[in-house]
């Protein structure tokens, strides 16, 4: 039975569930393994009497201790245990299908009746991981090159947290910007195959890159921000000493200048030069600025004129 009529019998069952013998178990195994079909109805022991079949086709039957099989025990790999457990050794794609047992009491009355899914899938191949790199964006590929008997598998494409999927495909395809880490992922209910790898792109800054390069540059301009800051406060600072230094020579020299006293006359000063000190002295003007001292002026002693004796 395949994958599609499976599918139909449970969609079947879902929509009729007034049906007595509906699916109660589904159990997945991988070629070449076995397995065990139990029966969950059963008290821990032996039970009286349990019938197997598949596809409503008889397998074999436990009746009071005492094993009885409808088919061929070589074709059917398969013996039942005490307490009702079928088991099936080296289970192949043709086991699939749907099986039902039925277990009677001793007095003849049906005790349960219970049916299991049982499907038999080949191992996932091993995906393939490809990339290549276009201008600015990066084609993933993950894919799977060998052929199967069945497709029914699920295939991942995860990088960090974007994730891709899609079910019974051979070829997933993801494009993105940024370069990184990716897992291929392929797997079924009895296998998983998983394949990673980093991939960068030559060309292509990685984000990391970009913000450290970003944040060097921030840096190096608050860096030249606060040293021409820092120049031109200290050519400030020394203009301003300059300045203090020019203003406190010009008060010593005012003061100089203030307290400077006047020439002394002669001793003995002849009638000219008196009438010169009795005249007013001009005040003297602070200037904003100190004047050298003007040169003194030289005065010549006369000789007095005496008089001419008349003849």
């Amino acid at each position: 039975m395949n994958f599609r009529r499976i599918f139909l019998v449970k969609c079947l069952l879902l929509l009729f569930p007034s049906v007595k013998c509906s699916v109660t178990n589904w159990i997945y195994v991988a070629v070449n393994e076995s397995a065990l079909l139990s029966i969950a109805a059963a008290a821990p022991g032996s039970v009286y009497d349990a019938t197997w079949l598949r596809d409503r086709k008889k397998l074999l039957q436990i009746k009071d201790k005492k094993v009885k099989y409808y088919v061929n025990k070589d074709e059917c790999r398969c013996k039942i245990f005490l307490n009702g457990t079928l088991q099936i050794e080296q289970v192949v794609k043709e086991d699939s299908g749907k099986y039902t047992v039925t277990v009677y009491q001793r007095d003849g009355k049906l005790k349960a009746e219970e049916d299991t899914m049982f499907i038999v899938q080949e191992p996932v191949p091993q995906p393939i991981l490809s990339a290549e790199c276009t201008n600015k964006t990066v084609s993933v590929k993950c894919e799977v090159k060998q052929k199967t008997k069945d497709e029914t598998f699920i295939i991942e494409l995860i990088q960090d947290k974007s994730k891709k999927i899609q079910k019974n495909a051979t070829r997933l395809e993801l494009h993105t910007r940024y370069s990184g880490k990716f897992r291929c992922v392929l797997k079924n209910q009895v296998s998983e195959k998983m394949v990673e790898k980093v991939i960068k792109c030559s060309g292509q800054l990685d984000l990391y890159l970009i913000l450290s390069i970003t944040g060097g540059a921030v840096f190096f301009v608050i860096f030249m921000i606060l040293l021409i800051y820092c120049i031109r406060k200290k050519k400030a600072e020394r203009l301003e000493g300059d300045d203090a230094e020019r203003m406190m020579q010009a008060r010593q020299a005012d003061s100089e200048m203030a307290v400077r006293e006047l020439p002394q006359p002669p001793c003995n000063p002849t009638p000219k030069q008196l009438r010169v000190q009795q005249r007013p002295l001009p005040q003297p003007q602070v200037q904003q600025q100190a004047l050298p001292p003007r040169p003194r002026p030289r005065t010549q002693q006369r000789t007095p004129n005496h008089p001419r004796e008349r003849p």
